[in-house]
């Protein structure tokens, strides 16, 4: 008797910040924030995603809302196979045995051998039976349409919330690539000490999530003082420890950000500085691609401009690149396994 085996194919950006899931058929099918709630008595999952980010400083103490990725590594094994395990069964329906799923999962490129054993065998342990282990910056060139099998130079900067990772890639491999702890969460928690710092203001991370996002600023406007953008922030008096609400402005944010995005520009010549001559010629060429929810800070692009001289795109579909590149890069699975094979040190 022969069995036909139904193939699924999965990829999956397992980020600090969001997790993405995309499905061969259906494209990303889920985007929600890694982050899950739990009741500490009984160890039952109460919220994942959204709901459980809405429980941030605001739950009772017998629940416990964590964010078990930490730096775009796990931190705690466990609660991300917990949260993974909702995710999946919210939006893949119940599969038979005769279904053989493959995964895709998107890690940062400096992750270490143990971190990316700890990732596969968290995917592993859901049920799929071939799984592969991607460099972020690879499967954000693949979704954003770069292609990188050609003997030419491209160079990404993928910035996430726990990791900005930024690489040269040519010929279907990395050439060059940096991995920095400094992205999204470093931004917040800059945002955070200058709010104490500045107007003794005491935030949350939440907020200073809203601030980043809402007047966020690291290269200066030409433009007059009443076009700048600004926002009521709330919070705790440092000093009386009573509520306050200071309004803020993008001006606050250019000091705010200042240390958090030059260690990533600093990172981004890095890169530049050690690539080989005739892909410098190439890059010179092609300019720069940003991938990753820190790209929409405004001023990034003009800020690397100046401060490298190359034309700097963001994305169309920076936020979706890496989950859509982990998925489409299932549909030539030889090429997959030859890169996962190529990176598989461990």
């Amino acid at each position: 008797m022969c069995l036909n085996f139904f193939t699924l194919d999965i990829g999956i950006d397992l980020g600090t910040a969001n997790t993405l899931i995309y499905t061969k058929s259906k494209g990303i099918v889920l985007n929600e924030p890694s982050v899950i709630a739990v009741d500490d008595n009984t160890k039952q999952v109460l919220a994942v995603g959204k709901a459980a980010k809405e429980m941030i400083g605001r739950a009772p103490e017998y629940i416990q809302v964590i964010r078990p990725l930490q730096d775009g590594v796990i931190s705690d094994f466990i609660m991300t196979q917990n949260m993974l395990k909702e995710f999946i069964r919210k939006v893949i329906p119940e599969r038979s045995f005769l279904t053989k799923v493959r995964i895709v999962v998107g890690v940062p490129s400096g992750v270490t051998g143990v971190e990316k054993r700890a990732v596969e065998e968290v995917v592993r342990q859901m049920g799929a039976k071939e799984v592969y282990i991607l460099d972020e910056p690879m499967a954000a060139a693949i979704g954003v349409g770069i292609l990188v099998d050609e003997p030419v130079g491209h160079m990404i900067a993928d910035i996430g919330g726990g990791t900005s990772d930024i690489a040269i890639i040519a010929l279907g491999g990395i050439v060059n690539s940096i991995s920095l702890r400094h992205a999204g969460d470093e931004m917040d928690k800059a945002i955070i000490a200058y709010m104490r710092k500045t107007y003794n203001l005491l935030i949350g991370d939440k907020t200073a999530e809203q601030i980043k996002m809402t007047v966020g600023c690291i290269f200066p406007s030409v433009s007059s003082p009443e076009d700048r953008e600004t926002m009521e922030a709330k919070g705790r008096d440092v000093l009386s420890g009573l509520p306050k609400s200071v309004t803020i402005d993008s001006t606050d944010m250019l000091k705010a950000l200042e240390e958090p995005i030059s260690i990533i520009v600093e990172g981004i010549k890095n890169t530049l500085e050690s690539a080989p001559p005739e892909l410098s010629a190439d890059i010179s060429s092609n300019g720069m691609i940003l991938s990753g929810g820190g790209s929409f800070i405004k001023g990034l692009d003009r800020l690397i401009e100046s401060q490298t001289g190359l034309k700097v795109t963001i994305a169309e579909n920076a936020l979706e690149a890496v989950a859509e590149g982990t998925g489409k890069s299932l549909e030539e699975i030889g090429k997959i396994r030859r890169y996962a094979m190529r990176e598989k040190k461990y």
